[in-house]
């Protein structure tokens, strides 16, 4: 339950960030996927006899990082079905928390690109600089690069937060301070966003595209420092995590470079939530593979 908390807090300031760049749209949002993770967890355990563990803070995580996972201009029903179905779904029906193979939040936001597809556009400016460019809606700096070819002249606004982006993705200053404060504090695997990072870098740099940029474009930090290290779903042992970070990014930047497109909705350029999903797979594998031989 501490480092649930622990969590909660590192993710603060990401989640003021959105509520100063989203005003009233961000906080509405937000609560719609912490209340509904939350209710869905209770009603659902309620109905089934089960113990009601909603105050050890694992379903509203799960609701947050839902929110902060998702487009500004997503629909207050669509985040709420979202969260529910990721919690049922992707926690309590495999058994509740630590018998998930999937992460929830993740899972829940599979479910909204899917269903939802069309709810993702528009991608909107955040509400301090839309005068500044005379416009509200923009592309995201990976749709750019998708259109351009183009990595450079973003990078500053990608790190303090001027793009469009997810609610919780648009600025790595403020995903930096949250992740400072978990490695702090022990609460993660270290060495997932590490091979993560590490892979996305080297792919980068080989594909002749600017490392930095890929470094803070899209939901990499969020999901590779927030999402991934879930200790619930990621492997235990170090060369598995290691594999595990290797994996997600090198599926990450073959979403990127290719992407898919579904028909007549959206392509989807950002392969964060695919990756790990994928990944998450593996963990019973990894965890078997890599277990340390008895002295």
């Amino acid at each position: 339950m501490k480092m649930m908390y622990g969590m909660l807090m590192a993710l603060a300031p990401a989640t003021l960030y959105a509520l100063y760049a989203y005003r009233l749209e961000a906080l509405l949002l937000i609560l719609t996927g912490v209340i509904s993770a939350v209710a869905a967890e209770a009603l659902f355990q309620k109905l089934t006899g089960r113990k009601i563990t909603v105050t050890d803070g694992s379903a509203a995580i799960t609701g947050l990082l839902l929110s902060l996972a998702v487009s500004v201009s997503t629909p207050l029903y669509a985040l709420a079905v979202s969260a529910a179905f990721g919690i049922i779904a992707g926690k309590q029906l495999l058994g509740g928390l630590g018998k998930n193979l999937f992460n929830p939040a993740l899972f829940g936001r599979l479910f909204y690109l899917f269903v939802f597809p069309d709810s993702i556009l528009p991608w909107k400016l955040p509400v301090p600089w839309r005068e500044a460019v005379d416009t509200t809606a923009a592309a995201t700096p990976l749709e750019a690069l998708r259109e351009t070819g183009e990595t450079s002249p973003e990078i500053l606004n990608m790190f303090l937060g001027r793009i469009p982006g997810t609610l919780g993705e648009i600025s790595a200053l403020m995903l930096l301070i949250g992740a400072a404060f978990l490695i702090y504090k022990g609460y993660v695997r270290w060495r997932i966003p590490a091979s993560i990072f590490a892979t996305v870098l080297v792919v980068s740099a080989i594909a002749g595209q600017n490392p930095l940029f890929h470094f803070f474009a899209g939901s990499l930090m969020l999901g590779g420092f927030f999402m991934a290290t879930d200790p619930m779903t990621s492997p235990r042992f170090p060369k598995g995590q290691v594999v595990f970070g290797i994996g997600i990014g090198l599926i990450i930047m073959a979403m990127r470079f290719w992407g898919w497109q579904t028909p007549g909705v959206y392509e989807f350029t950002e392969g964060t939530t695919f990756a790990i999903l994928t990944m998450n797979l593996f963990v019973p594998y990894l965890n078997s593979k890599f277990r340390p031989a008895r002295k």
